[in-house]
């Protein structure tokens, strides 16, 4: 399977668009994962919540949504703000040409601290909902960002037999290094691809870190963004995820 990683501007600038969508093209990529509501600039850097401006928000991204087929025959994974019931959430979603839109997950554990004000902002999911979802044959699971961290659902998604961990995420340039050891463990735990793409950049005092990465499924980092290229794509063998699932430590019963 073809997959791509990426880092892109706070809002997503034309140029860059242009750029994914011909790399995306030359590279025959068939799964592309986006940054967590990479659409329009991260709102939660302030705690002067604007009900304004996530509306303005959702609509922006749900306008995104329509330019989708430009990445051609590419499933696209991310997140975006959304209003489920008139209540704010960060929702996770798969979408192709071929089944269109599939909201996949909710944002579970939210910050709430200068620069990532996101329990002001929104609010978790209802209940504590991580269920692996299929891409065709390809079972994933969805972590937004924060939720990487609660390890114990990368093992309960190799309980679910997930081949691929997808964690858009939104995260600053001084806790790269954390992060990318967040996915590697994560990798480890779940015995699956860890994907991840950042949003890099100075967004209302935040500087994002980009580094998009890609990790097999025992923990080794198989390519990384960078500012030279801020879109990676390689081959990589599923059936090594599935094997994963039957060696140490996935084997261990709880």
């Amino acid at each position: 399977m073809r997959v791509t990683v990426s880092q892109l501007s706070d809002a997503v600038e034309e140029s860059q668009w242009a750029d994914l969508v011909d790399h995306v093209a030359t590279n025959s990529s068939e799964l592309v994962i986006l940054g967590e509501m990479p659409f329009t600039p991260w709102l939660a850097a302030t705690d002067a919540v604007d009900a304004a401006a996530w509306i303005e928000s959702v609509g922006q991204h749900s306008a995104w949504l329509e330019r989708f087929p430009e990445l051609g025959a590419a499933t696209v994974a991310s997140s975006r703000p959304v209003l489920r019931e008139g209540i704010p959430h960060n929702e996770g979603f798969v979408w192709s040409g071929a089944f269109g839109y599939r909201a996949s997950h909710l944002k579970y554990y939210l910050p709430d601290e200068p620069g990532f004000w996101e329990a002001t902002w929104y609010r978790r999911a209802p209940k504590r909902s991580f269920q692996s979802v299929l891409l065709g044959e390809v079972s994933v699971g969805f972590m937004i960002c924060t939720d990487m961290w609660f390890t114990e659902h990368a093992r309960g998604y190799a309980a679910q037999e997930a081949e691929l961990l997808l964690v858009p995420r939104a995260t600053e340039a001084r806790t790269e290094a954390k992060w990318l050891a967040g996915g590697r463990a994560a990798a480890v735990m779940a015995g699956a691809y860890c994907l991840s793409s950042n949003r890099r950049g100075l967004s209302t005092g935040v500087m994002f870190g980009g580094t998009g990465w890609i990790i097999g499924p025992d923990g080794n980092v198989l390519a990384t963004t960078t500012d030279q290229n801020p879109f990676v794509t390689i081959d990589i063998d599923l059936a090594e995820s599935r094997l994963a699932k039957k060696t140490y430590p996935r084997y261990i019963p709880e």
